[in-house]
């Protein structure tokens, strides 16, 4: 993929730039920039365009809501830009382009919020009533969890290992689903959602809702990295979809698409495209929607990649709270840049290529593309 940005302030500086392609193509083409509160300096970008005679179809393409995910997603999208949007037809069609949802994250090239708050667990109503949720995360606290300074990555290495074996007997799944679905009792722990809405969560809420409300038919897309085989991009149903994996492949002629459950997935509280999903279909009953998020794989989707990214993920959420030996600061981030922005050519070209097919299938199968 030859669009790879190297900054955050690279990546918005080109993003911006589009408007102008888009303008060429929209009359009414719009730009919004919204500053985080507490640093004026890190803005959610949006690149929004009303169909120019009839409003069919609107197009939603959101990119960093995980920040340092943002940076394949700033890729995909300038991909998309560059040879899906001139194909459009500007009369019927509206498009909402988002860089980056969390702006601290990718700024800072982690997945968190300012907050660390995981946004993708945040976009829920009540959250009084989800603290007893995932009630056995305190369980595996020393695994997931643990409240020291990181030490040096060999004696990491062990000390995960070990804590693994001690966590084992409750089983694989229960270990899976208990680190990944979010809770929202532990503010420094993984996957934490939050005990509030964020600025960045309503945010986005306010311009999709606002966006949609005129639209026969809308298509939501959403960009992430780190799940699943590392040679092929997973396309994943929110729970409320209702095609299944098997028939939404072939609708759009997709290898690999999973629902967001735990057979096929994980449980995810607070996911920004089942939120989004589920508001269209209940306030708009009568429009036709398709939402699904892009998951490219990173280390791989086996056991021993899957602990992998376990232990990447739990030693980067302790190093930001306790800190840690500089070996182990340095260790710990390479494996997070790989886990989510891996620097192998050919893992981008096959990401490139995966984009391309994902794109084509779905927007010409949903009407979108001339």
């Amino acid at each position: 993929m030859t669009n790879i940005p190297a900054t955050y302030e690279s990546s918005r500086e080109r993003f911006r730039a589009s408007l102008d392609a888009i303008s060429n193509l929209w009359a009414d083409c719009r730009f919004i920039s919204h500053s985080l509160p507490d640093n004026p300096d890190l803005t959610i970008d949006v690149l929004s365009a009303d169909a120019t005679r009839e409003k069919q179809k609107l197009l939603i393409i959101t990119t960093g809501l995980h920040g340092i995910e943002g940076y394949v997603g700033a890729a995909v999208l300038q991909l998309f830009i560059e040879e899906f949007l001139p194909r459009l037809d500007p009369e019927t069609t509206g498009l909402l382009l988002v860089h980056p949802i969390n702006p601290y994250g990718m700024k800072h090239r982690t997945r968190v919020n300012q907050n660390s708050v995981d946004l993708n667990r945040n976009f829920e109503e009540d959250f009084e009533s989800l603290k007893p949720l995932n009630s056995h995360y305190e369980s595996l606290g020393y695994l997931l969890n643990p409240a020291r300074p990181l030490n040096h990555p060999h004696y990491e290495r062990i000390a995960f290992l070990w804590n693994m074996m001690k966590a084992l007997p409750k089983g694989a799944q229960h270990i899976r689903e208990t680190a990944l679905m979010g809770q929202y009792r532990v503010h420094n722990g993984m996957y934490f959602g939050g005990f509030e809405a964020q600025t960045e969560t309503k945010f986005i809420q306010q311009t999709v809702l606002n966006s949609t409300s005129d639209y026969a038919q809308v298509v939501f897309l959403d960009i992430h990295t780190g799940y699943g085989p590392r040679w092929q991009m997973t396309v994943c149903n929110p729970p409320s979809e209702k095609m299944t994996a098997k028939e939404t492949a072939t609708r759009f002629g997709l290898p690999l698409v999973v629902g967001v459950n735990p057979e096929e997935f994980y449980t995810i509280h607070g996911d920004m495209v089942e939120y989004f999903y589920k508001m269209v279909t209940s306030q708009y009953p009568d429009k036709k929607i398709y939402a699904a998020a892009f998951e490219f794989g990173t280390y791989g989707d086996s056991i021993l990649n899957g602990l992998r990214s376990l232990r990447t993920t739990v030693y980067e959420n302790t190093l930001r709270w306790f800190g840690g030996h500089n070996v182990a600061r340095e260790w710990m981030k390479h494996k997070y840049d790989e886990l989510f922005m891996p620097s192998d050519s050919k893992w981008w070209q096959k990401a490139e290529l995966d984009a391309r097919q994902a794109f084509e299938g779905i927007l010409q199968a949903e009407g979108y593309l001339k």
